[in-house]
């Protein structure tokens, strides 16, 4: 099956996911990778490939990689390209930094004086926007057809403005200088729709529809919207300074899910909840923390303020035994199996049971 019928076959489940309606199973998404494949994903050779130019090297053997694993469900195979999760900030011309040891990337903050500084993408030939850019059109091609380029994992907003002055130091500001954060934030804002048209129409994203690093196909523009930086404040500072950003990058898109990172946001859950344009969360307790079957109140929360819940920790088991606790037509998952029988096995159940 190619990839064109394996989009229509999934459209009607992505669709009635994104209404809160529900055909005859919840919208889930299973990966049985091959058993023997060599290729692991890593963000250092994503992050080489797309600064070097040598694209192939991480192309050929994901794409390998891609062919063999199966896909049941709703799962769709799609290619996540990205330059680590401060690429926004390096896109407004931050210096980014690779590690092999951590497999991640950061960036080195540069913002000293916030009262003198205006952000800017820095649209230069050897800047990261334009690398990004030649990165997904390479991709593109090379993809003929048989895979979706992932919309990026952008951390903009107030994420973004934390990466290039410290998160420390911008814990201060919102104390010592607001309104010039409230100034560099509102033209950090005004980027967000310029970085995300330059992924969509690099990515073809038109013609393919929209899926991310959380694998929700939609057939307009999809993003995950999120404030990681948020944990550190104040739902008062989240009211004024997060959620009004988060909330325009989410009514920019057609739809998204907000991702809620570790214990701190839950402080900011009513705001979350509160903006209409959100259509799902994404539930991460965090590190030290138990998973998310264990906060099924949480869960319930959240479905009964009309927002759908997406998981992916939980294994077939456990979805069998939790599934009934949750309304089946607002929550999505997402898993690996080790066989297509074992994948095949679940949807079934799902369909038994929803």
């Amino acid at each position: 099956m190619d990839l064109k019928q394996r989009i229509a076959q999934v459209i009607p489940y992505a669709e009635a996911f994104w209404q809160h309606d529900l055909l005859d199973r919840p919208y889930t998404t299973i990966k049985v990778p091959p058993q023997d494949a060599s290729f692991r994903y890593s963000q250092s050779a994503c992050f080489e490939a797309g600064v070097s130019g040598d694209y192939d090297k991480f192309l050929i053997p994901y794409m390998e990689y891609l062919r063999r694993t199966e896909y049941a469900g709703d799962a769709l195979p799609s290619m996540n390209l990205n330059l680590g999760a401060d690429q926004y900030a390096a896109f407004l011309g931050a210096e980014i930094h690779n590690s092999w040891e951590q497999d991640t990337a950061w960036v080195v903050p540069f913002l000293e004086d916030p009262e003198a500084y205006t952000p800017r993408i820095d649209r230069s030939e050897n800047g990261h926007f334009h690398k990004m850019k030649r990165f997904y059109e390479y991709a593109k091609q090379a993809a003929g057809g048989e895979f979706i380029l992932e919309m990026a994992d952008l951390h903009s907003n107030l994420d973004a403005i934390s990466a290039i002055r410290g998160p420390e130091n911008l814990c201060m500001d919102l104390y010592d200088c607001p309104e010039d954060i409230h100034r560099i934030l509102n033209a950090v804002r005004k980027t967000y729709p310029e970085v995300y048209e330059m992924l969509y129409a690099a990515g073809d994203m038109k013609q393919t529809g929209t899926i991310g690093w959380i694998p929700l196909y939609c057939s307009g523009k999809c993003a995950v919207v999120q404030c990681d930086f948020s944990y550190m404040i104040s739902p008062e500072h989240g009211r004024e300074f997060v959620f009004p950003a988060v909330q325009e990058e989410a009514e920019y898109l057609d739809h998204c899910v907000y991702h809620m990172d570790g214990i701190g946001e839950l402080r900011h859950l009513d705001t979350i909840l509160s903006i209409d344009a959100i259509d799902c969360i994404q539930w991460v307790p965090g590190a030290g923390q138990p998973p998310t079957y264990a906060w099924l109140d949480l869960l319930k929360q959240i479905q009964a303020a009309g927002k759908a819940v997406w998981i992916e920790d939980w294994t077939p088991e456990q979805i069998r035994a939790y599934h009934k606790e949750l309304k089946p037509n607002l929550v999505s998952y997402s898993l690996t199996t080790k066989t297509k029988a074992e994948a095949d096995s679940l949807i079934e159940f799902l369909r038994k049971h929803s």
